[in-house]
C-alpha cells in the first residue's frame, strides 16, 4: 500500500495513503492515527460528578470535559484509564465499569475511544498534569450536567457522549 507520513507529533501520525474502497475505488485518503484514548466518568457516591475545567489551546479557550488520555505504548485501556483519572483528577476509584467504545472523528482519524464509569472513588494524590495540561477539578450533579449541555456549557462531545450513555445503561439513580 502507497503510505506517506506527513507529519508526527508526540504518539499521533498524518498520513496519506491508497485506501480501497468498498465499491472498488481507490482513493487517496488523509489519516490521523491515533493510538486510541480511555474517557472516565467518575461518579462519588453521592452522585456527583468529576468533571475537568481544561484549557484546551486548539480552541483557544476552556471547556468543560470528563478526564480522559491517551494511550501509551502497548498499555491497556483500563490502564489508561486508571493513570489517566489519578493524574487528572487526584482520584483512585476502586471498580471501573466499562462503557463501551465511541469513534469521534471516523471522517479522518482512526481513534477509538475506550468509555468507563468510575466508581468507589477515594482523593489519594495531587494532579501530576503535562507540561500542556491546565485543569480545575470541579463536581456537579447529572441535573445541572444536562443543563450544561442543553445549554451548550458542555459541548465536547466524549463527555456528552459518555455521559449519555451511563445514563442509558442505568449508571445514575
Amino acid at each position: 500500500m502507497n503510505q506517506q507520513t506527513i507529519h508526527r507529533w508526540k504518539n499521533i501520525e498524518l498520513i496519506e495513503e491508497d485506501s480501497h474502497l468498498p465499491n472498488g475505488r481507490i482513493v487517496r485518503h488523509t489519516t490521523i492515527v491515533h493510538p486510541g484514548a480511555a474517557v472516565i466518568l467518575p461518579i462519588t457516591l453521592n452522585n456527583q460528578v468529576i468533571l475537568l475545567r481544561q484549557f484546551r489551546p486548539s480552541l483557544n479557550k476552556w471547556i468543560l470535559e470528563l478526564p480522559a488520555g491517551t494511550i501509551e505504548n502497548d498499555e491497556a485501556p483500563i490502564e489508561c484509564a486508571r493513570r489517566e483519572l489519578t493524574e487528572e483528577t487526584g482520584y483512585q476509584a476502586n471498580t471501573f465499569h466499562p462503557l463501551g467504545q465511541c469513534t469521534p472523528l471516523a471522517g479522518f482519524c482512526d481513534e477509538i475511544q475506550h468509555l468507563f464509569v468510575a466508581t468507589d472513588l477515594n482523593q489519594t494524590a495531587s494532579l501530576s498534569l503535562d507540561e500542556d495540561e491546565v485543569i480545575e477539578v470541579i463536581k456537579a450533579d447529572l441535573n445541572t450536567i444536562e443543563h450544561w449541555i442543553r445549554h451548550d456549557k458542555i459541548t465536547d462531545a466524549k463527555t456528552i457522549t459518555c455521559i449519555s450513555k451511563a445514563k442509558l445503561c442505568g449508571y445514575f439513580d
